[in-house]
């Protein structure tokens, strides 16, 4: 049987919906199953990473936001920046601000 409720945590500072399941067991080694619907709602599957946080007295989990490769674009505008007059983006920038 689970409790569900709409509850603003003043440290999360949103709204969240808690889902709480009376009964759910730590195996041996640790683990914890994650619902279904609450897998599928977040997007959350194998090797899916999530990190634990204590918060007033909880222990709260969430889905560990993706990482993003920007190596790929590392020199992409070099070219047009150099075109411009600024060979970096930071001399861009100062350019743009006038400094």
């Amino acid at each position: 049987m689970a409790t569900f409720g709409v509850i603003q945590n003043p440290l999360l500072r949103k709204y969240e919906f808690r889902v709480i399941l009376k009964s759910m067991k730590v195996g041996e080694r640790g683990q914890v199953t994650i619902p279904k619907p609450i897998r599928e709602q977040f997007g959350i599957g194998p090797r899916s990473e999530v990190e634990f946080e204590v918060v007033e007295g909880s222990i709260v989990l969430k889905k560990r936001a993706n990482k993003i490769n920007l190596e790929k674009w590392r020199g992409y505008c070099k070219k047009r920046f150099e075109e411009l007059g600024n060979p970096t983006v930071d001399e861009l920038i100062e350019d743009m601000r006038g400094r």
